[in-house]
């Protein structure tokens, strides 16, 4: 089996600032992080994915940079990053953080320079117009009043996806792309290894005025993949690329461009399975990208809205209707602001089933910071806000993230409700061998046992009972075979005759301890939302 460390990857996605406060100012920073290692290492994760950390005005979170060579000082600098790196490379734990190169705040220098004169070679950094171009029509991505704004200064307008204070670059000039390698190469000399590339899809049409054009668009990314092959040819690139189904193997590009992508397909479809308690929409998902050669990263949720923009209106509803059926907790129109456990209403039952769902997916497997104590979200904080919230580690004076005041806390605490952090947190589930936690570090370990989901290939084994997803993954001689019944309703179900034989079985992960069996030919009990997975080297027809 080949070493590609992130075939086997589990990634743990975190904000510095909500993490743990080292110096008792009410904010997260680097060395807390690194105090937080060793509990990290121990839930078994081996890669960690850092939202922005670099000087910014903050309007979109961080995801407006004014400065990408530096961290903010409000979680330290340059020295308590490589520290950290460092540390981190001790526990096995490597790093990957976020390149915002779809656009930079407009406090930097870049844009700063570039509406100030326009002989600045920074002008053509970004996309001017004297009156709004009609070939850019998309929408903007946070339902802002449109693509374009006015800047009083330069004269002209500046295109922008995102918020107004977000000017997007112009990645079609040779001397963003430059710049942008220039970026890449800062933060790779400092211990990291990878990028998550924000927006990617963005990126792409931008440059063919909403066109894709392989000759030109593409070579973007066929850049970025040359430069970070020729630094560390371990490092990865990871795209967001929230596109259809036929625009995605232009990221991939046969294994040249993009090492990872976000599975946004699947996602959607797995939450529409839920809420239909039918496994047909996540069998049809992965169908649909069957074909498509890369190495997926699948997730539940992360640090923004659970996307169903790609889903029919009535499918959407249907998911609204199950998670969100208030107005509040919807977003943008087409997602949905909640964490997971409120959106299941805290059935733990249903957690188990779609986790191990999640885990067993082919490709690899992403948690949000908190989903291993299955935390809560905050309603009235605003916007994405919501699922922002500082990490809950014990009962005591702000859940021990920080010794601050609590006047002084920057990120919303949950400190209310069925989710209150005196109620969940790190300290009380260590001390539960029953609590989520201690489950979560048992699937974990379990999944980092079987190779065969990073690197095999998979097919859905039919079966007499509709409920239940059954699928197998093999790699040479081993097999992985996983059933989920998605249905509140125990069951014994039946695989078809494309399973001959299996030798060795063995049951190595469960909703509960089943009665040993030695074969799958006959039928198998599985509990309502139950779950089971099973090791073999047999072979199959």
């Amino acid at each position: 089996m080949k070493d590609l460390w992130y075939h086997n990857a589990i990634i743990y996605a975190l904000d510095v600032e909500t993490y743990m406060d080292s110096n008792g100012n009410g904010i997260g920073d680097f060395e807390g992080l690194v105090e937080k290692l060793d509990y990290l290492s121990g839930l078994g994760v081996n890669c960690l994915w850092l939202r922005p950390f670099f000087p910014s005005p903050l309007v979109d979170d961080g995801y407006d940079v004014k400065d990408y060579y530096n961290v903010d000082q409000r979680f330290g600098n340059l020295g308590d990053f490589v520290n950290f790196t460092t540390k981190a490379t001790t526990y096995g734990i490597r790093v990957i953080i976020d390149l915002v190169a779809n656009h930079t705040s407009d406090q930097h220098e870049w844009f700063q320079q570039a509406r100030m004169d326009v002989n600045s070679k920074y002008r053509n950094y970004y996309i001017w117009a004297d009156k709004p171009l009609e070939e850019y029509k998309q929408e903007n991505i946070l339902k802002e009043e449109g693509i374009w704004h006015f800047d009083k200064q330069a004269g002209a307008y500046y295109l922008h996806h995102f918020y107004k204070e977000q000017p997007d670059l112009n990645i079609s000039n040779p001397e963003v792309r430059k710049e942008i390698k220039k970026i890449m190469g800062f933060w790779l000399k400092l211990g990291i290894s990878g990028f998550r590339i924000d927006a990617a899809h963005i990126l792409i049409r931008e440059i063919g005025n909403e066109k894709i054009n392989t000759a030109k668009v593409l070579d973007v990314l066929d850049e970025m993949r040359e430069f970070i092959n020729s630094r560390n040819s371990e490092a990865v690139l990871l795209a967001e690329a929230n596109v259809k189904v036929d625009e995605l193997h232009l990221f991939f590009g046969n294994g040249k461009r993009m090492h990872l992508l976000f599975d946004f397909i699947t996602n959607k479809n797995l939450f529409l399975a839920m809420a239909r308690e039918d496994p047909q929409p996540l069998i049809s998902a992965l169908n649909n990208i069957r074909g498509i050669s890369g190495q997926w990263v699948n997730f539940l949720r992360h640090h923004d809205e659970l996307n169903l923009e790609m889903l029919e209106e009535s499918q959407r509803n249907e998911v609204f209707e199950a998670f969100a059926p208030e107005q509040d907790m919807r977003i943008y129109g087409h997602g949905i602001r909640r964490r997971l456990p409120p959106m299941l209403n805290g059935d733990r039952k249903k957690m188990e089933l779609i986790y191990s769902v999640m885990f067993s997916l082919p490709g690899i497997p992403l948690i949000n910071y908190g989903e291993e104590i299955a935390m809560g979200d905050d309603l009235s904080q605003k916007g994405r806000s919501s699922v922002r919230t500082i990490m809950q580690w014990d009962n005591l004076k702000n859940s021990g993230f920080s010794k601050a005041p609590a006047l002084m806390l920057e990120h919303s605490l949950i400190d209310f409700g069925e989710f209150d952090y005196k109620k969940i947190n790190v300290n009380e589930q260590q001390n539960n061998p029953d609590s989520f936690l201690n489950w979560m570090q048992r699937l974990i370990s379990t999944r980092k046992q079987c190779p065969q989901l990073g690197y095999g290939q998979w097919r859905v084994l039919e079966s007499d009972t509709k409920s239940v997803f059954s699928f197998y993954c093999e790699y040479e001689k081993d097999r992985i075979v996983l059933l989920h019944n998605f249905k509140g309703v125990k069951c014994d179900i039946k695989l078809d005759g494309s399973v001959k034989k299996f030798e060795n079985l063995i049951e190595i992960f469960s909703n509960r301890k089943y009665p040993t069996i030695e074969t799958l030919n006959a039928p198998i009990s599985i509990d309502e939302y139950g779950y089971r997975w099973f090791k073999c080297n047999a072979g199959f027809e």
